[in-house]
């Protein structure tokens, strides 16, 4: 009785499991590590645009930055020049909606006159000290890192 066994032996497929494993323990992090990137290319990306569009209403507002109480108003909604809403505005608006922050998924902004707090789990953070200082500025608002170790509050 001379049978050809055409199935896989137990070492056969152990071997093969090992292979595996070996190769997705190489895999893996490399797919974090473009994963932790593209987030950080996201956040990067989503300020840019916030900040180009601040800019924008600071030139078609007499070198005014947005209201803290009413930043997203004032930046996803027609204004006037002075920054009102009422009547006809003409000026804007200068996003569709405030981008989520890619790390939490939070939309909101904070508002302070201090350095961004960063928050666990938070949107972004405005900061000024007043409706004309050059040193207004929106920040990530979370306490993640970028994968050179930059907190995101200070991009």
């Amino acid at each position: 009785m001379n049978r050809m066994n055409k199935a896989f032996t137990l070492v056969e497929i152990l071997i093969v499991v090992i292979i595996l494993g070996i190769l997705a323990a190489i895999v893996i992090p490399q797919f974090t590590q473009a994963s932790n990137d593209a987030r950080d290319s996201a956040i990067t990306s989503n300020l840019q645009t916030i900040r180009s569009a601040m800019a924008l209403y600071r030139v078609q507002h007499g070198d005014k930055f947005p209201d803290a109480a009413s930043f997203v108003t004032q930046m996803t909604s027609k204004t006037n020049a002075d920054g009102t809403t009422t009547g006809t505005p003409t000026l804007g608006p200068y996003l569709p909606s405030i981008p989520a922050n890619p790390v939490t998924g939070v939309n909101t902004v904070a508002t302070g006159t201090t350095a961004a707090p960063g928050a666990a789990n938070g949107g972004w953070y405005y900061q000024t000290t007043g409706a004309t200082d050059a040193a207004s500025n929106i920040y990530a608002n979370d306490t993640g890192k970028t994968s050179s170790g930059v907190d995101h509050k200070t991009l």
